[in-house]
């Protein structure tokens, strides 16, 4: 009975797909081209009601995406190589009825909530790390995670959002970088 369940435990693990409430991965590639470590992701979200319901009533939502790539050590823990993270914030604009999608300084407007979303749900070649920084004889891999950060929201919506699994989401997915 062990070894059934610890094969059917490596056979999930195994999926190129992960999937938590609301976000599923579909797709995620881990490449070494032009001198760096680049990462490819495509996100499906699909919004709760409740936040979409917060985000109409011009309440701004954040999302954010993180990669940190490890060097694997036998004798230690894991080395942190590198760690990158972006933040998008989402807001619905009433006097205008577009979606703005910010990104550090530069923001466009979307005309629907999905429109908005599909921008910051996939990235093509994002820049993990230089060359220099992984070094060829040692094995490496990126933790990856894609989550609804609750922490940037008012203070009074934070007040009770742990059991609250609509605003719950997010993702964390492990990649392994092959050979050099």
């Amino acid at each position: 009975m062990r070894l059934a369940l610890a094969g059917a435990c490596a056979a999930l693990l195994s999926q190129p797909h992960a999937y938590a409430q609301g976000v599923s991965l579909a797709r995620a590639e881990l490449t070494r081209r032009e001198g760096a470590v680049l990462l490819s992701y495509d996100i499906r979200l699909s919004m709760p009601r409740a936040v979409e319901n917060a985000l109409v009533h011009g309440v701004p939502v954040y999302f954010n995406a993180q990669a940190t790539l490890f060097r694997q050590r036998w004798y230690w823990r894991d080395e942190r190589v590198a760690r990158v993270s972006r933040t998008w914030r989402v807001a619905y604009q009433p006097l205008t009825s577009t979606w703005r999608v910010s990104l550090g300084g530069l923001s466009q407007s979307h005309a629907s909530l999905q429109d908005a979303l599909a921008g910051l749900s996939r990235a093509s070649q994002w820049r993990l790390a230089e060359a220099g920084q992984v070094e060829a004889d040692s094995r490496h891999y990126v933790e990856f995670s894609f989550r609804l950060d609750t922490g940037q929201l008012p203070g009074p919506m934070q007040i009770g959002l742990g059991g609250q699994g609509d605003w719950q989401l997010g993702i964390e997915h492990t990649l392994r970088l092959e050979g050099p």
